[in-house]
């Protein structure tokens, strides 16, 4: 699974609460495991207030106790997220929201991988899928926070289920709120977020269509990420 963050010309804006953005996001159409990418979090502000911050992470979960060389998972099963040992801390205290457009799948063919995109049907220009997601943060040499993350994934639904039997948790603008607030969850509330993150990102699933997008998403080397064109429909022969 790659993600595609395109189509989001309002997407700095429309998540940043109460502060600008602290950096520049032009549309890129394919995220790879390992860069980094937009994700949404909120805060407790020196004021006491709850603030909603757009922020570059890392995608690849590194907590600061993992060795530097030992995995990344760049998703999280929603089966176990909230109970597994390296995702539940992050699923207590630090979730956050990943914004896309969509994201590519591959299906093996009898001449390679094909790559498919799935994305919502009816869409708005700027209107982006929230997924779940969880971070961890690390204390750089320079004194800041080297932020990573992990997408949620559960078992596929729909049009996604079509081309991969895994697909993200997605979320509502309504439930974002509940997700995404602050503090430290007991293990009653990471049950309640458990069950509400599977019924509505059920229930999002079945609005998602997919089609075949051409074969130069494929190639990591010499794809050109802003290309829209990677996001295109294609007819397969």
């Amino acid at each position: 699974m790659n993600l595609s963050p395109g189509n989001t010309q309002g997407l700095l804006h429309s998540y940043a609460i109460g502060s600008e953005p602290a950096f520049d996001w032009d549309p890129v159409f394919s995220i790879a495991p390992r860069t980094k990418a937009p994700v949404v979090r909120e805060h407790v502000d020196d004021a006491g207030e709850v603030q909603r911050t757009l922020e570059l992470a890392r995608w690849g979960f590194k907590p600061a106790w993992a060795k530097e060389k030992g995995p990344r998972p760049i998703n999280a099963r929603f089966e176990t997220a909230h109970t597994n040992g390296m995702f539940r801390a992050g699923f207590a205290s630090s979730r956050a929201v990943v914004p896309m457009s969509g994201y590519y799948e591959w299906v093996e063919m009898d001449d390679g991988k094909q790559p498919y995109y799935v994305h919502p049907e009816n869409t708005e220009p700027g209107e982006v899928l929230h997924a779940a997601g969880l971070t961890t943060a690390e204390q750089n040499d320079e004194g800041g926070w080297d932020v990573s993350f992990t997408v949620i994934t559960r078992e596929a639904r729909d049009a996604a289920g079509d081309v991969h039997d895994r697909m993200p948790a997605f979320l509502d603008e309504e439930t974002m709120g509940e997700w995404l607030a602050p503090g430290k969850v007991e293990k009653d509330e990471r049950e309640h977020l458990h069950g509400l993150l599977g019924e509505v990102s059920e229930k999002i699933a079945g609005s998602l269509v997919t089609h075949p997008v051409d074969r130069a998403v494929n190639n990591v080397r010499t794809l050109d990420r802003k290309d829209s064109g990677l996001i295109a429909p294609v007819e397969l022969g």
